[in-house]
Formats: C-alpha cells, sequence, structure tokens
C-alpha cells in the first residue's frame, strides 16, 4: 500500500515530468514553426540584434525627447536603413523605398514626369554631373549641357551623396515648374524649367552616306535587343555595308539586353561574363551569327557599365575600332534583392565585369584604340543652339568613326 507522502511525492514528479515534456514539445514545435519560416538565428546573431536594437531605442528616445522638432519615426526608420547601407562606402549600392523603388522602375519604361535629364556622380568630384539632356526636353531646350554640374534644386543644396533626392526633386507634375542651379566652368547658372512628359529615347539612327550607318544607343533598356536589330535591319534596307556604332554618354542599364546586343555584332564566343566574391562565374555567350561587317564604337568618359562591356568585348573580339575618350570605369554588377514586405528594396554590388579577355574595367575603363577629344567649337555650338543637331564637322570622334569605316570598306 502507496502511503499519503509517496502519493503527494509521486504527484510532484508527474507534474514536473509533464510541465517538462510539454515545454519541450512546445519549444520544438515553436523551433519547427521558425525553421519553416526563415525565422530561427543562431546566439551570436541574437546578441548582435539585441545590442543593435538596444542602441537604436536609445538613440531613438533621445531624439523623441529633446529634438527641437517632432521627429518622424518612420523617417528615422528610413535613415537607419540608408545608413547601414551608406556605410558600404560604395555609390552604387543603396537602400530605395517603396516609392523610390517605382522610381527607379521608371527610367525601364520609357517614360516620365520631370525636365529630361540623365545624370551621374563623377568619382573625382562627388558632384552631381549631366550626361545628357534628352532632345526636345525642357532642359535642353533651356541649354543644360553635358559637363554641366548640377549643386541646387529649388535653392537647395544637393551633391553625390543626394543623387536620388536631386532626381526626385526634379521630377513632378506636367505644367509644374522648378529651378536647376548648375555650375559650369567656375561659374553658376540659374535654369527655372516647366516640367512636361518625358519619352525616354532609346536610341536614333540614319545614313551618314551611301554606304555608312549611324546608330546612338542611349542606354540599355528593356526594348533595347528588339529596337537595336530592327534598326540594323532598317539601315540594310538603305544599303549599309558599314556601321558608326555610338555609345558615348551611355550609363548601361540592362546587362542581358546589353548581352542580346553583343550577340547580334560579335562572332561565336564570350561577350563577357561576371565574378562574386565567393568565385562564381557568370558567362554570357554569342554564337556564330553575326552582323559581320565594319564597325567602328564611340565613346567617351560617360560611357559606364554596360556600354564599356560591350565596346570592351567588341575590342576584344577585334571586330571593331574603338574611338573616343577612356570610358568611365564602372565595372560592377548590381542585383536588386526584394521587393520586401513593405515594397522597399536593396540595390547591392555583388559581382564584377570582366570583357572576353578577362580584362577588369572597374575604375580603369576600355582605353579607346584611337583617342580623340571633343572639339571646343563644338560645345560652343552646343551652347548657342541648344536642341539643335551638332553638325558633322564639329563632331570630331563621329567624323573619325566616318573615316575609319570608309577606310576598311574601301581596303
Amino acid at each position: 500500500m502507496i502511503s499519503k507522502r509517496a502519493a503527494v511525492f509521486g504527484a510532484i514528479i508527474l507534474i514536473l515530468c509533464t510541465a517538462f515534456f510539454s515545454s519541450f514539445i512546445t519549444l520544438r514545435v515553436n523551433e519547427y514553426m521558425m525553421i519553416s519560416n526563415g525565422d530561427v538565428i543562431q546566439a551570436q546573431e541574437y546578441t548582435e540584434l539585441k545590442d543593435f536594437y538596444r542602441k537604436f531605442n536609445e538613440l531613438k528616445s533621445i531624439i523623441q525627447a529633446d529634438y527641437l522638432e517632432e521627429p518622424e519615426l518612420d523617417t528615422l526608420l528610413t535613415g537607419a536603413l540608408k545608413g547601414m547601407v551608406s556605410s558600404l562606402n560604395d555609390p552604387y549600392t543603396y537602400y530605395l523605398t517603396a516609392e523610390e523603388y517605382q522610381d527607379l522602375l521608371v527610367d525601364m519604361v520609357g517614360s516620365y514626369d520631370g525636365i529630361g535629364l540623365r545624370v551621374t556622380v563623377m568619382d573625382e568630384d562627388i558632384m552631381i554631373t549631366v550626361v545628357n539632356a534628352f532632345k526636345d526636353g525642357p532642359a535642353a531646350e533651356a541649354g543644360i549641357v553635358s559637363g554641366d554640374k548640377i549643386i541646387r534644386v529649388n535653392g537647395e543644396d544637393v551633391d553625390g551623396s543626394m543623387l536620388d533626392e536631386a532626381v526626385r526633386k526634379m521630377r513632378g507634375e506636367p505644367g509644374t515648374s522648378v529651378t536647376i542651379s548648375v555650375l559650369r566652368d567656375g561659374e553658376i547658372k540659374d535654369y527655372t524649367m516647366v516640367r512636361a512628359n518625358i519619352d525616354i529615347p532609346d536610341m536614333e539612327y540614319e545614313m551618314l552616306d551611301d554606304e555608312v550607318g549611324y546608330l546612338w544607343l542611349y542606354s540599355f533598356d528593356k526594348n533595347s535587343s528588339k529596337n537595336f536589330i530592327d534598326a540594323i535591319n532598317d539601315l540594310n534596307s538603305q544599303g549599309m555595308k558599314g556601321l558608326v556604332l555610338d555609345l558615348r554618354s551611355n550609363p548601361g542599364g540592362l546587362l542581358d539586353e546589353c548581352a542580346a546586343i553583343g550577340d547580334m555584332l560579335l562572332p561565336e564566343g564570350l561577350v563577357l561574363y561576371s565574378e562574386d566574391k565567393h568565385g562564381n562565374r557568370v558567362e554570357y555567350t554569342s554564337n556564330e551569327a553575326h552582323i559581320d561587317i565594319p564597325m567602328a564604337v564611340l565613346v567617351n568618359e560617360y560611357s559606364a557599365s554596360a556600354s564599356e562591356v560591350l565596346s570592351g568585348a567588341i575590342q576584344d573580339h577585334g571586330v571593331g575600332v574603338v574611338i573616343g575618350k577612356p570610358t568611365f570605369g564602372k565595372g560592377l554588377v548590381q542585383t536588386i534583392r526584394g521587393p520586401f514586405k513593405e515594397g522597399d528594396v536593396i540595390k547591392l554590388t555583388t559581382a564584377q565585369y570582366f570583357t572576353p579577355k578577362g580584362r577588369d574595367i572597374n575604375k580603369k575603363g576600355v582605353i579607346p584604340d584611337i583617342e580623340v577629344e571633343e572639339l571646343e567649337e563644338a560645345y560652343e555650338f552646343i551652347l548657342k543652339n541648344p536642341n539643335k543637331e551638332l553638325p558633322l564637322e564639329l563632331d570630331a570622334p563621329l567624323a573619325r568613326g566616318l573615316e575609319e569605316v570608309r577606310k576598311m570598306l574601301s581596303e
């Protein structure tokens, strides 16, 4: 017979065992659910997150309590995320809110509301530099030209660290005004323009004479390869036997479109390849069929990224002569990660480009086979005649490209 004391002791043991196994099962179920949802974290990561949130909350509390104006919590959170990404000191890696991401997509859909400028940040001065002003757009009609440095938008100072913010300030509803202050040759000039709906040009082309076609590719957008082959077919129908491909001020764009155009221009082999920090290599190749005609390629200091890859590949394969000035030197691959739950993304540098022969163009650029400077008279003509076509005799790189193609045709 079991004594009362033993029964009570046994009951306690049973309760403890039941509680232990219940807790064990609950923890295992929770762990399984966390793993299934991808939420399980390691002890070290938990410690790092705990320290981060402790510091963040301390700073947030001080700002909310003592800052002169009442801060927006969303603004603080976005600033924290942007700060973490900007600490990488990579001008091509940045965090974008959902709204900013939609603005980024605008450049790939063909139109937007603004003044018609393509801008970049030059390493030597970290200033917002005009790459080109779109033909017939408000900026081109006002007289803003390639090389101008944008220092203020509506009276507010801007620099290269505020590129996305400055671009958003320049965009807006058609019919509204915006004032841009630019630095040119040591002098500050103010331009007030009325925003309009801007059709982002893809390319333009024409016959320079009876045998030589000309195709100016502005960027590598989602329809560039299709439009490129349509343009080539049209030029062929007009009797094209040689081509001048103009990649001046082409800032790059979609890698797949660049590779597709490379496939049309190059013989069988590599167009380019990329490598990430783990040594993983991705190759883009061309097949044997290609446009086999004499070709000159024009580049300048604003030719970047995909345009450098294409001109470098043409140089490596020996199917064309590269003319102009050394290119920008951006040989890095950016990947969009996201959108996350709120629609935000991070544009992250994940790999590096190389030409078919393994040349690293990052911070080096592509060196032309024939270096040709733009004429001072050409710059003066553009300043005095905004939005007018530059005469061929003033366009030294184009004139040399035409000369070289004619020479190849005669040989």
